[in-house]
């Protein structure tokens, strides 16, 4: 139990996917009336072409207050999977990596699915090819396949199972309940975390995050004595050293209620800092602290913030809004097999929702 079975090097080291070339298409900074006037256009163009603006958490904060002034969204992959499905709007634009885009796609196959940059994706899609995926199946067929979210469309479509980081757990103990085996793809910390929590007997993909894999529990051990009164909140993603520490273990959104509804003035956040614009406006009284990385003079790739999010702008938002693309386009065998391991997650979680007490204010389903 808890073994890592396959160990597929990261992906990050050229080509158009290393995480150099993300850093180089970060868009640059802009001026407040640039920023204005760029903000402005996309709220016309999001109007002319019926679309609707889903945005995740860890992109920067003018794509988010965008979203949410437009009519959209700004949350965790979960949530994004259900808004743009159930959306009226014909258009979907989606302001995060691919995987998010494919997944707005397979739900919404009559709606256009736009980017403002296809080559926004995802160390995890990246160290989880479809090919060597689906032989790493084929060789446990007793296994139930459980996939992170964070895949290829194509991935998703071997899978049984798709889950997000707010309902993973709950997933695998029921299935684990059920005396089921779990295949689980790919984030080590995620499925080692689970795996501890559940008892569940899983086989596991060796990937990892490039921003939560840099969380450091030594540093985080040494902030938290400068900090002793400061709620530890980390998403599962990150490094065993590190969980162990947290106060909240939990998805983008448990973490964002851990602090409007906690009751600590400090917390200390280890995800993406993309998150820290949303927790300051739902709960501006309380201080934030980034959770330690490697630091800027060291040789991080993230420095606790995704490059491939980063890569999501207002001026490629706006150009994507005029050309009509890039688009997002899954051929239709894939989408089908996909789609079924989306549905089951969405069928369980509404299910599950129904009996829960509802849904936090501003923020969506934790």
């Amino acid at each position: 139990m808890n073994q890592v079975s396959f160990d597929y090097p990261r992906q990050d080291a050229q080509g158009q996917t290393c995480t150099a070339h993300a850093w180089a298409k970060v868009p640059a900074p802009l001026t407040a009336p640039e920023r204005q006037t760029l903000t402005e256009r996309a709220a016309e163009l999001l109007k002319a072409h019926n679309a609707v603006l889903v945005a995740h958490y860890y992109v920067d904060g003018p794509l988010q207050d965008l979203a949410l002034a437009t009519g959209g969204i700004v949350s965790d992959s979960l949530e994004m999977a259900r808004f743009g499905r159930d959306h009226a709007a014909q258009t979907l634009v989606v302001a995060g990596v691919r995987f998010m885009g494919e997944t707005a796609k397979i739900l919404s196959p009559e709606k256009r699915v736009l980017m403002p940059d296809l080559d926004a994706t995802c160390s995890l899609d990246l160290g989880c090819p479809a090919d060597d995926f689906a032989a790493f199946c084929d060789a446990h067929p007793d296994r139930q396949v459980v996939v992170y979210a964070n895949t290829s469309a194509a991935v998703k479509a071997r899978a049984d199972w798709m889950v997000t980081s707010s309902c993973a757990l709950e997933i695998v103990a029921d299935l684990h309940a059920k005396g089921q085996k779990i295949l689980w793809a790919p984030d080590r910390h995620l499925g080692r975390y689970i795996q501890e929590q559940t008892g569940a007997d899983m086989l596991m993909w060796n990937g990892a995050c490039i921003v939560h894999d840099e969380f450091k529990g030594l540093e985080l051990e040494l902030l938290r004595e400068q900090h002793p009164n400061a709620q530890i909140l980390v998403h599962p993603e990150s490094p065993k050293s590190v969980v162990d520490m947290a106060h909240v273990v939990g998805s983008t959104s448990a973490l964002i209620k851990a602090v409007v509804e906690g009751t600590a003035q400090e917390y200390i956040v280890a995800t993406d800092n993309g998150i820290l614009h949303r927790m300051r406006q739902l709960a501006p009284h309380k201080t934030l602290i980034e959770a330690p990385t490697a630091g800027n003079s060291a040789t991080c790739k993230s420095c606790a913030h995704c490059p491939w999010m980063a890569m999501n702008g207002l001026l490629n938002l706006v150009q994507c809004l005029e050309r009509g693309a890039p688009e997002i386009h899954v051929d239709e065998p894939t989408r089908v097999k996909a789609q079924r391991c989306i549905n089951r997650m969405l069928d369980f979680t509404a299910a599950r929702k129904a009996q829960a007490s509802g849904m936090t204010p501003g923020i969506g389903a934790a």
